[in-house]
This record gives structure tokens, C-alpha cells and sequence, in this order.
């Protein structure tokens, strides 16, 4: 709805998804989405459009989430193939996860102070499982896999997978020594921690050891489907930005629907239900007002209708109303009931 507002005196053409910008721009504000918006009319307008396009609102989207891209920021045959197999890492295991969020693109173009990036539809899930993690080491598990060294492109990863692992373990009792436990303080300035030095401990060790059991199953996914990771990490050397249809060329289609596309098809499958309601609610309210009809004018001639009878010598003939006539030759006898 705030992007209907906002694309109003905009000229679209019939290739723009607002449902999906939508999906792409969790938590932006009015604002932000007003500036997606005129950013992406400064774009077609740079290119001479005289519409604009569903690519120029996702440059829009990846200037104003990326920062603007870096033309001049020169890369060597060997960056690109490492940040490739970084990126291809990312989007393979992520394809190839239930429970990881959809692809939406990958590139290895400079934006910002990220080397190379890949694109996300959030599913905002309520209830979450470690696969998400196999997805954001995957990056770093493809560098040691095929390159046989790491890098410091992984900085970002490893920060978002060790805050996921303390809040599995400390939080949401996720861990095997400390099963079923929540160590949650809600005491905004406290400076005691609810637990132990020997607790504290413990669940650096279980961070330790649950970061390097997803970092282990996601090399052992990219091992078993190398072939489809070293041709996704060509396609990205070639192209620079590559898209969601690309990765299913490789890998082929998910055997899962996504839970964006689970809602819409519930949501679709509910309002197909509710109109078939509607619709056989309808029917029947015309039918009973046919029927009705129906009775009200067989009420209407039977009481208006007469049948008359014509008695004539041994003739009778029967007409409309209800008129009995009796002719003879010297008197004529009628008798009309309604």
C-alpha cells in the first residue's frame, strides 16, 4: 500500500513486481520507500527510459541498501575468482537449504566496503533452526574447499553466525550440555550475568563447537554438489550479477515452496473459497427469489382465474373463468366462484 502511494506519479512499466519490492524492503519507513522510489526514476531517466523498469527499482534498492557502486575500484583475475567462490558458497547452500531464506540475486560488484554480495528475500520467520547458519558460512566453507586458503571476506559472516550461536545456547536452550536452559536477563542495567563463570565457560564451548558443526555441513554440501558451485561461480566471473532464474538453470527448482510463497497460496486458496461461498450463497438467495416469485404469481393467477363451463344441450365447453352457463332455449343459468 505505501508503495502504491509513492509509485503513483511514477510511470511503471508492466515488468514491476510490487509485491516483491515490497518483500525485498523489510522495515523501511515511508521515506526510505519514497526514496527507492526516486531514485529508481533517476535511474530510467539516466538511461533514456521512458518507463520505468523492475530493474531500475532494484539498482535503486541495492544503491540505497549497498551504497553506490564501485567502478573504480580495480580487482585482480584471482580477487574475483575468490570473491566468486565466496558468493557462489552463499547462494548454493542457501538453494539448497528448506529453511534458508530465497535467493534473489548474487553479484561480485563492488558496493560500499562488500566486495561482492548476495541478495536475499527475508522470509521473517517466527520460528527459526540452525540451517540459516550452513548459508552464512558458506561463503568462507567454499574459499577453504576449493581455494585451500582463507580470507578476510568473511569478517560479516562470522560476526552474524557467533551472535546467532551465543543466542541459540544462552537464550533458547538450543545447546546439548545446557539443554532446556534460558539464561535471558531482562534487567536493562544489570551488571551481574545470571550464570556462572564455569556456565559462562561452558557456553563458549558450545558456541565453538555448534559454529564448527554447521561450518563442517556446509563443506560437506558444497563437496556434494561441486559441479553445480564451480558452474555458478563461472556464470558469476562472466556475468558480475546473476539471479535467482540462473541458480535454478544449475541446480534446478526447489523442491520446497518457499514461506512467502506458503502464505500467498494459502491466502489465494482462502479467497478462492470464500468467493465459491459467496457465489453458491448467491445462487441460492436468487433461486429462493425465484421461487418465490414464483409461488407469488401462481397465488396471484389462481386467485384472479376463473374457468368458465359452457353447457350447451350436450355440449360443454370449459374457458378461463370459473362461469357455469347453462343454455337452453328459454333460460340461461351462470354461476361465477372465486
Amino acid at each position: 500500500e505505501v508503495f502504491g502511494v509513492h509509485l503513483r506519479p511514477i510511470k511503471i512499466d508492466d515488468t514491476v513486481d510490487v509485491d516483491l519490492l515490497a518483500r525485498q524492503t523489510p522495515g523501511f519507513s515511508g521515506a526510505d520507500i519514497a526514496n527507492v522510489c526516486n531514485e529508481a526514476a533517476l535511474i530510467a531517466a539516466r538511461h533514456g527510459k521512458k518507463f520505468v523498469g523492475k530493474q531500475d527499482f532494484l539498482d535503486a534498492v541495492d544503491r540505497i541498501i549497498g551504497g553506490l557502486e564501485k567502478k573504480t575500484k580495480i580487482t585482480t583475475e584471482a580477487e574475483r575468482r575468490s570473491i566468486a567462490l565466496h558468493e557462489a558458497g552463499h547462494a548454493s547452500i542457501s538453494w539448497l537449504l528448506e529453511y534458508a531464506n530465497p535467493l534473489i540475486k548474487v553479484t561480485i560488484v563492488p558496493r560500499g566496503r562488500a566486495l561482492g554480495a548476495a541478495w536475499y528475500l527475508p522470509e521473517e520467520r517466527q520460528i527459526t533452526t540452525k540451517e540459516p547458519m550452513r548459508a552464512t558460512l558458506g561463503g568462507r566453507a567454499a574459499e577453504d574447499l576449493f581455494i585451500g586458503r582463507i580470507s578476510t571476506g568473511a569478517m560479516n559472516d562470522l560476526e552474524r553466525v557467533t551472535k546467532q550461536a551465543y543466542g541459540m545456547i544462552a537464550y533458547l536452550g538450543m545447546s546439548d550440555k545446557l539443554p532446556n536452559l534460558c539464561y535471558y536477563n531482562n534487567e536493562e542495567y544489570s551488571f551481574n550475568r545470571p550464570y556462572s563463570e564455569k556456565t559462562a565457560e561452558l557456553i563458549d564451548e558450545e558456541v565453538k563447537r555448534m559454529v564448527n558443526e554447521q561450518y563442517e555441513r556446509a563443506k560437506k554440501i558444497l563437496s556434494e554438489h561441486m559441479e553445480g558451485h564451480n558452474k555458478l561461480a563461472q556464470l558469476l566471473i562472466d556475468k558480475e550479477v546473476i539471479f535467482a532464474e540462473d541458480v535454478e538453470r544449475i541446480f534446478g527448482k526447489r523442491p520446497w515452496a518457499s514461506r512467502s510463497e506458503e502464505i500467498m497460496a494459502a491466502k489465494e486458496s482462502q479467497d478462492a473459497a470464500r468467493a465459491e461461498r459467496e457465489l453458491a450463497e448467491k445462487l441460492k438467495a436468487e433461486e429462493q427469489e425465484i421461487k418465490e416469485e414464483e409461488a407469488k404469481n401462481s397465488a396471484q393467477e389462481e386467485a384472479t382465474t376463473e374457468t368458465k363451463i359452457t353447457a350447451e344441450g350436450k355440449k360443454v365447453t370449459v374457458e378461463g373463468k370459473v362461469t357455469i352457463e347453462a343454455k337452453s332455449n328459454e333460460e340461461e343459468q351462470t354461476t361465477e366462484s372465486k
